[in-house]
């Protein structure tokens, strides 16, 4: 029977979540991520020279469908998938789809076709590891772009993968962190952001699981998110480092 009997209960652990985490280079997104459940960096930049991790190197699309192939069999230790950067992950699904189809840019197909094909091979292959029994990430860098108001206009801050996968991206994860250098009077901090605002992308989905919002900021340190994930004391969360005052890398 292919019908439910009961009713889903809310995924209670921060490894059942999708995560987008966006931001400057060298802020410390790579950081944040390796402090997490034992992660497996799919990176297709370099800027993980500085960290102690997992990692398998994504120089193009064939290679990412390998590995995802290779995870879907289980029988590894890694339980968080993180894909450093997105950006450049769809620009290797974008050289693959050109490449494929003979043309030297996407515009070449006419009437839309070269995105399109693009934007669903993405989606495709994306949506599959989604539905793996791990926790998946996704990094990215930082654009801002104009929005007017009634008022006045301002710069908004959103992930840097181009437009389509971007849509792809923000509907498939439950939660979007924006870290950013935010200036005080003792100098600069880093921060994340985790609810939406007019100048930045930011969201949790995570409230209708806990019946509470994240802090609308938090510092830029795994431990102190895990926190605040799991509502406990600084003293209840079991293991990690504080990475607040580490140096950044990605």
């Amino acid at each position: 029977m292919l019908l439910p009997t009961e009713k889903t209960q809310p995924k209670q652990k921060l490894e059942d979540y999708s995560i987008l985490l966006y931001g400057q280079p060298k802020i410390g997104k790579s950081t944040f991520c390796s402090r997490m459940d034992n992660p497996l960096f799919l990176a297709t930049e370099p800027g993980l020279e500085a960290l102690s991790c997992y990692e398998v190197k994504v120089p193009d699309w064939q290679t990412f469908i390998r590995v995802c192939g290779e995870l879907s069999k289980g029988n590894h230790p890694f339980k968080t998938i993180v894909i450093d950067t997105v950006d450049n992950l769809w620009k290797c699904c974008a050289e693959f789809i050109k490449e494929k189809q003979g043309i030297q840019h996407e515009s070449d197909l006419g009437f839309g076709k070269g995105w399109q094909l693009i934007k669903d091979e993405f989606f495709r292959v994306i949506r599959k590891l989604s539905l793996l029994p791990y926790g998946l990430v996704f990094t990215s860098h930082v654009e801002s772009y104009e929005v007017k108001t009634r008022v006045s206009t301002i710069n908004k801050a959103v992930p840097s993968i181009p437009r389509s996968g971007r849509d792809i991206v923000l509907g498939m994860v439950d939660i979007i962190l924006y870290a950013e250098s935010v200036r005080t009077n003792e100098g600069s901090i880093r921060v994340i952001r985790t609810q939406p605002d007019e100048s930045w992308e930011a969201g949790d989905r995570t409230e209708h699981a806990f019946g509470r919002k994240l802090p609308s900021t938090l510092p830029l340190s795994f431990k102190k998110f895990e926190q605040a994930f799991y509502n406990q004391p600084e003293e209840e969360t079991a293991g990690g480092t504080d990475d607040v005052d580490e140096p950044a890398e990605g």
